[in-house]
């Protein structure tokens, strides 16, 4: 009876294993993420080892994990996506049991029973197969790896946090983490004193990840692109579908649904939905504010995920479809003082400068306005936090694998994709007239840096307020569905 269940798991496991094949047809191919490694090879200093560890399973509750999710690192350096995985990039040809090669990687062990549950593993026949590597092992063989770090002259890793769980699962993230601090000597608080002690070095490999993650290649251009469609279409959807009385978290929803119909895995950031003061704080994720109000603005930022790809979207819009006086004054003030950024994006051009453009056009323009007295510090910042009271937040960081994702910020470079983000924030009981409270404004769009200027890619869903006004005006997919009442009792 034992045997025969063993078989019947095992027949199971490769059933599952064969029903991974079906994959989207537009997944990076390992080939790019072979090139990603040279790459990163190219940058290593002679006779050094780089070893990357995939992202830790946290628990949610009780036996539940939140949805897993890789590294973005890791990913972009393996395509793998499960956990309890780990990569070591070598700067030269290693010969050890026989083997030779210039990087590894070890994968989850099979498991019938969990793969039952869980779904299929890949394996290290799969690491070979399907993510191309040459040398592949199970997790649990990393503990005998016959290596000696100490003949090389740099061990490049990110240092540890020390938040990952030990389970019951042989070569799990904690095995593999402690088994390499035992093998290079590894002590977190000589680190922090002395980070380059005994040949380990935590600091030079993320320069070498900002300096590749942040320019972008022709293939991930593709799917940032997809993923900036998706959200802009996620917008318009939302522009002609909103009414006043419904939730935010209902708006969220909306959204969040044009992402799925569209196959974006997951949201490339907790989804920000606020309206009038809501909107006031700056990452606001509770999103339960049960009806929006008439004559209030709402503020939404939120991205798709498409392919390990985010895109990071903001449009504030009128819940009744017309802005105010006041609200029309602020918009407009945001949205001259973003066109004025991205008029002056294109390469060479130094990150800070596109903050000080839209800081430039906000300050004089809330003086004109009558909120601030004047453009001096003074007048401008706010004495409790030291930044600017109405536009206390940067305007611009990189998009792709993360939302803020790596990538240098000295000066702007060819095929960077970043946001232009200004904003304006009046919240209740600011010290200005009554007349300016509860006003929100974040205009939050993608560009691509060019040799002579930028792409906007986000162009999809309108910025301009009269624009936004006529395509509020129209239907949406969304205005015909209708749910059946619950009873509350």
């Amino acid at each position: 009876m034992k045997f025969s269940i063993t078989i019947t798991l095992l027949v199971l496991s490769n059933l599952l294993f064969a029903q991974t094949l079906e994959k989207p047809n537009d997944y990076l191919t390992s080939d790019f993420h072979k090139k990603r490694r040279e790459a990163l090879r190219t940058k290593m200093p002679q006779n050094s080892v780089a070893i990357f560890f995939a992202n830790p399973v946290r628990n949610r509750a009780n036996d539940v994990s939140y949805v897993y999710h890789q590294d973005p690192n890791f990913f972009y350096l393996t395509g793998h996506r499960e956990p309890h995985s780990a990569l070591l990039i070598f700067k030269d040809e290693q010969l050890v049991d026989g083997n030779t090669f210039n990087e590894l990687i070890f994968v989850r062990a099979h498991d019938a029973l969990m793969e039952l549950y869980e779904g299929a593993r890949l394996g290290k026949e799969g690491a070979k197969e399907q993510l191309g590597f040459k040398v592949s092992f199970e997790s649990p063989s990393f503990e005998n790896l016959n290596l000696d770090f100490s003949k090389f002259e740099k061990v490049l890793f990110y240092d540890f946090n020390n938040d990952v769980r030990n389970t019951t699962e042989k070569g799990d993230l904690y095995d593999l983490i402690s088994q390499f601090k035992q093998k290079v000597g590894y002590q977190q608080t000589n680190l922090s004193i002395e980070p380059d002690l005994n040949n380990l070095d935590i600091k030079l490999l993320d320069r070498y990840m900002n300096e590749l993650r942040g320019v972008k290649t022709k293939e991930e251009l593709v799917l940032l692109r997809k993923a900036i469609n998706i959200s802009a279409v996620g917008q318009v959807e939302v522009m002609k579908a909103l009414e006043p009385n419904m939730s935010e978290t209902e708006i969220q929803g909306l959204h969040e649904f044009v992402f799925k119909k569209y196959q974006a895995e997951f949201e490339g950031y907790p989804s920000i939905v606020g309206a009038g003061n809501n909107g006031c704080v700056l990452h606001y994720i509770d999103n339960h504010k049960p009806e929006i109000e008439d004559g209030e603005l709402i503020l939404m930022d939120l991205g798709a995920e498409y392919r390990g790809y985010t895109a990071d979207v903001t449009r504030t819009i009128p819940v009744n479809g017309k802005f105010s006086k006041e609200q029309k004054l602020i918009y407009d003030l945001v949205y001259e003082a973003q066109q004025a950024a991205a008029d002056s994006c294109k390469a060479g051009l130094p990150f800070s400068t596109l903050y000080q453009i839209t800081a430039n056009v906000v300050n004089e323009g809330l003086v004109e306005l009558g909120i601030y007295k004047s453009t001096n510090r003074a007048d401008v910042i706010n004495s409790e936090t030291g930044r600017n009271r109405y536009y206390p937040h940067g305007c611009c960081h990189h998009i792709g694998l993360d939302v803020h994702d790596k990538g240098m910020y000295g000066v702007l470079e060819e095929n960077m994709v970043i946001t232009i983000e200004p904003g304006i924030y009046i919240s209740e009981g600011s010290p200005t007239e009554e007349r300016w409270w509860k006003i929100p404004v974040r205009i939050e769009d993608d560009y691509l840096v060019t040799k002579d200027g930028c792409e906007l890619l986000s162009g999809m869903a309108p910025r301009k307020s009269d624009e936004i006004e006529k395509l509020m005006s129209e239907k949406s997919f969304f205005s015909n569905y209708k749910l059946p009442e619950l009873d509350d009792k």
